[in-house]
């Protein structure tokens, strides 16, 4: 499994998350002092094959826990006539096997591998392995796969790395209505007994974000759309915990979140005690002082996924939506405390006053008013000046997360943090990419996150009541033009135009972020077309 998730084209790291890093120390929990990596009682010709097994997961995650104990169990290997953990292959390139360097170089060969493999994938995603070994089998199946795939990544792109998305058609308000319908239905379809998760496994998170995206669907809805709205509310009130949160062990805040903003949308006043309770719940993630965070420090004011996680902008805007749709009262403390989460998020001196020292050099905030993902880091990467100084580069998705959560904090189109943060949406406005990853060297890196930046694009451009904004450019004869951009037609009309044929959308350039699933991209499509009306 490790070796699948470090070759994808995700490229996992010991940083997302617990499911990655708590393997790795699985496995070097189970190294002993000569080297060799295996399950406690494994007859001694197996433990040859688990620890060579083992060095190959290890060697996609390199950082100061993980290199150590790969160098031990590559010694070990060695003294064993095994130079070469891989059976063959030279490092640094151990994921090739013998059979994955035949196909590694031969686009025919490795043609038909990937449809090979890809015809016995099963509806789930997963492949049947010998002795119900699927997991087994499944990781082999994707780590296969990222060999292939390289030899078949896009080439067409225009000068900047964008591949052009299809053209534009002219949509009206009945299509945009049937446009939704469709993707209802996909979602509906999706389901099992109205819900959404895993076989026999509902989840709350999942099952919400489908709720929203069935409650953009204007009035009237189908009958049978409504029923599953109703009864999803229901069950998802049902499972609130004692704290107010409503989640089942994970990811506390989105979920808890998400359910709030579902409730919030229901008739009448049904669910007014159990917002109320998930409101509190939320009010309580923030980081201040009851957890022991002073107002100068970088994380004060922010929340993350729940718990000690760390607090992040994508969290707190969503958090802040939620708290908003509760009905929390405008002036209370959660949204100031927010605010100054915020300004260090954004690339603006004058307002934000993080610096980080660390080995890897000094950390600053930039001038350009947008916004990376936390404090001191960006996903699009960094801007290095001269002196080494580096600088969290802006991206599109969260300068709007950053401008929806200055709007729900409260701040109006006149302050100087707003006017910063659209200062750059404009400069960048474009629904191409998500822009900001233009020095990656990735050319697919400009698609991640794509259908979450149009989400977040409609919502932050509702929130401030925009309904068009001039935007130099250039023309085709190479003059400087001012050209005025109508978000909601523009966004609507490319929506509709990657709609795919059974209501679903996909982010089939970039699957990071679980941009692959079409549920989650529907869901947010829906959304940002909701907004769009």
């Amino acid at each position: 499994m490790l070796s699948a998730l470090a070759t994808c084209p995700r490229h996992y790291t010991r940083a997302d998350g617990p499911f990655v890093a708590l393997a790795l120390d699985h496995l070097i929990g189970l190294q002993s002092e000569e080297g060799w990596i295996a399950t406690p009682g494994t007859e001694p010709a197996a433990v040859l094959v688990q620890t060579r097994q083992a060095a190959l997961a290890l060697f996609g995650f390199v950082d100061p826990v993980t290199t150590p104990a790969l160098g031990r169990a590559v010694s070990w290997l060695a003294r064993q006539g095994l130079s070469d953990p891989s059976g063959g292959e030279p490092l640094p390139n151990p994921w090739l096997h013998p059979t994955r360097r035949d196909f590694a170089a031969d686009k025919t060969r490795a043609a038909a591998w990937a449809t090979s493999l890809l015809a016995r994938r099963r509806g789930n995603g997963s492949w049947r392995g010998p002795d119900a070994q699927d997991v087994w089998a499944t990781a082999t199946a994707v780590t296969d796969l990222s060999v292939c795939q390289p030899l078949f990544a896009r080439s067409a792109a225009t000068p900047d790395g964008a591949t052009p998305l299809p053209p534009i058609q002219g949509v009206d308000r009945d299509a945009v209505r049937a446009s939704m319908l469709k993707g209802a239905r996909f979602l509906l379809a999706s389901g099992e007994a109205g819900k959404w998760g895993a076989p026999g496994e509902p989840d709350a998170g999942l099952t919400a974000m489908v709720v929203g995206a069935l409650q953009a669907l204007p009035r009237p809805r189908p009958a049978d759309i409504q029923k599953v709205i109703d009864e999803d509310l229901q069950w998802i009130a049902s499972l609130q915990r004692d704290d107010g949160s409503i989640h089942q062990g994970r990811l506390a805040n989105y979920v808890t979140s998400s359910c709030i903003l579902a409730l919030a949308r229901s008739d009448g006043d049904t669910y007014a005690k159990v917002i109320g309770r998930a409101q509190g719940f939320l009010l309580n993630l923030q980081a201040d002082e009851g957890e022991g965070y002073s107002a100068d420090h970088p994380f004060y004011g922010g929340i993350g996924y729940g718990g000690d996680e760390r607090p992040d902008l994508s969290n707190l805007q969503m958090a802040l939506e939620a708290l908003v749709a509760s009905g929390l009262e405008k002036d209370h403390a959660a949204f100031d405390r927010a605010v100054r989460f915020l300004e260090r998020c954004q690339n603006r001196s004058e307002s934000n006053d993080f610096e980080l020292q660390s080995a890897e050099g000094r950390i600053v905030a930039g001038n350009d008013g947008g916004a990376g993902y936390y404090p001191g880091n960006s996903k699009a990467g960094f801007e290095v000046l001269a002196d080494g100084t580096k600088i969290p580069r802006s991206y599109g998705s969260m300068t709007y997360a950053l401008l929806k959560g200055l709007v729900f904090s409260g701040l109006d189109a006149e302050d100087e943090r707003v006017q910063a943060c659209w200062k750059w949406l404009s400069e960048h406005y474009t629904l191409d990419v998500n822009p900001g990853f233009e020095h990656s060297s990735d050319p697919t890196a400009a698609y991640q996150g794509l259908f979450y930046y149009y989400m977040v694009l409609g919502q932050a451009l509702d929130a401030v009541e925009i309904e068009s904004f001039e935007r130099p450019q250039v023309s085709t004869d190479g003059k400087p033009v001012v050209a005025t951009v109508a978000w909601r037609k523009e966004l609507t009309e490319h929506l509709e135009s990657m709609q795919q044929a059974d209501g679903s959308w996909i982010n089939g350039k970039n699957g990071r972020w679980m941009e692959s699933m079409p549920l989650l991209c529907t869901c947010y499509a829906m959304v940002a077309l909701q907004h769009c009306q």
